[in-house]
């Protein structure tokens, strides 16, 4: 599987759901259920390296601004929100994370921000297809610490400064 493969299925099962990152699990199961588990296995490298790459400072403080703080957990289902939202979300916000004020429009901090089940759905799927858990994926392992330089998440001085946009849009 390429990149362009992955991204298509991110971008069909997110369409099927309408933007339900719940619903855009459950699509992406099925419609990685279609692929044979070496195609599954595939997916899962690209989700993970995009993953991994998305663990920055930057992208976790414009987390935080957008869902009024975001633990540890709530970090990581969001980056996997952030992959679920396509290929231009996804590298516009590696990018520049203000930039995520116009990337999302239609950001609704109820529903959206947390995709904890769309990291799981080549899990599931490999399993359904083979009735055994994924075998390791041979990736390097993730970073130990974010990328980048650390923001406190609790200065709102700073976090106004670095991200206008988003602090303006959802902290005003």
């Amino acid at each position: 599987m390429d990149e362009t493969e992955f991204w298509e299925l991110i971008d069909t099962s997110r369409e099927a759901a309408e933007g339900d990152p719940e619903e855009q699990a459950d699509a992406l199961v099925e419609r990685l259920l279609g692929l044979d588990p070496d195609a599954v296995t595939d997916f899962a490298r690209h989700f993970e390296s995009r993953y991994n790459r998305a663990y920055a400072w930057d992208l976790w403080a414009a987390a935080a601004v957008m869902l009024d703080g975001a633990s540890d957990d709530a970090f990581d289902y969001f980056r996997c929100w952030l992959i679920g939202q396509g290929r231009e979300v996804f590298e516009g916000a590696l990018h520049d994370p203000d930039h995520l004020a116009e990337l999302v429009p239609d950001f609704d901090e109820e529903v959206d921000g947390d995709a904890e089940e769309l990291g799981y759905a080549a899990d599931e799927a490999y399993e359904r297809l083979t009735g055994i858990v994924m075998p390791d994926l041979g990736l390097p392992a993730p970073p130990r610490e974010p990328l980048g330089t650390y923001l406190d998440f609790d200065d709102d001085d700073t976090l106004a400064e670095r991200f206008p946009r988003l602090w303006g849009r959802f902290r005003p």
